[in-house]
């Protein structure tokens, strides 16, 4: 099974930048997008053989998850079942025969960090806790732009990014505490050195540079570890400030 997950930085744009070519050419099963930043009434996107599943912010043009799967889910639920975090559409879950699928747009801190304390003591607090809940009942695979480099290894600069958001403490020991609850950033498992990023500013051809931050993951349930086969990055492919990561599972369709 070969999954996608990618910030397009809108659905919308990233249509007119190559989105369907590079959907043909990678043919995953499920594709788990993040900041789609419309409803689906306001895209016109057919893609055969895909089901479309869209988690849409109340607020127009802001945030927003989407699914895209060939495989067929037992179940789809859409946000934490919490109203404080479930009005602008940051989560998609799928449950599948072995695994649950949760697709998820992590809420950024913001500049100032107006947001820092909502996310790092609320949002992600009850997300561990929904995915520990899942767990309960079957493996999770959770993935998408999390909005935090974890290590220094995990962005160009850390120093002079300490204090800015998606590097503070406090977001990093979120990171903390999903891997010490037995989840795996599946990426680190085939690559240790640096160098290796998912999103890029658009300033200072950063890009170019490869001055980049490693916001985006794919990470499992310790229990299904064996069953990853490959765990990838590919900047290559443009069309948004992130790229997609692409994640090889086997063993688990059943």
């Amino acid at each position: 099974m070969k999954l996608v997950s990618w910030n397009v930085n809108g659905i919308r744009a990233v249509l007119k930048k190559g989105f369907l070519d590079y959907l043909r050419a990678e043919s995953p099963d499920i594709l788990c997008v993040q900041e789609t930043k419309a409803w689906p009434e306001q895209v016109e996107l057919e893609l055969p053989g895909y089901q479309q599943f869209w988690d849409s912010a109340q607020k127009k043009g802001y945030s927003g998850t989407a699914v895209f799967s060939r495989r067929q889910p037992q179940r789809v639920r859409y946000g934490l079942g919490q109203p404080q975090h479930d009005a602008e559409g940051r989560v998609i879950t799928l449950t599948f025969p072995g695994f649950h699928l949760v697709n998820v747009y992590t809420p950024n801190a913001r500049r100032d960090l107006e947001r820092l304390d909502y996310r790092t003591q609320e949002w992600d607090v009850d997300f561990l806790n929904y995915l520990k809940e899942l767990e309960s009942e079957k493996p999770v695979v959770f993935c998408g732009d999390l909005n935090v480099a974890h290590k220094e290894i995990d962005l160009a600069n850390p120093k002079s990014n300490e204090k800015n958001a998606g590097f503070t403490p406090q977001e990093r020991r979120s990171f903390d505490n999903l891997v010490e609850a037995g989840f795996v950033d599946t990426f680190r498992m085939f690559t240790a050195e640096g160098g290796h990023y998912t999103w890029w500013s658009m300033m200072g051809r950063a890009r170019e540079k490869n001055i980049g931050w490693r916001l985006d993951y794919f990470c499992v349930s310790q229990s299904i570890k064996r069953h990853v086969r490959t765990s990838q990055i590919q900047p290559q492919v443009t069309g948004s400030d992130h790229c997609p990561i692409v994640m090889h599972l086997e063993g688990l369709e059943k």
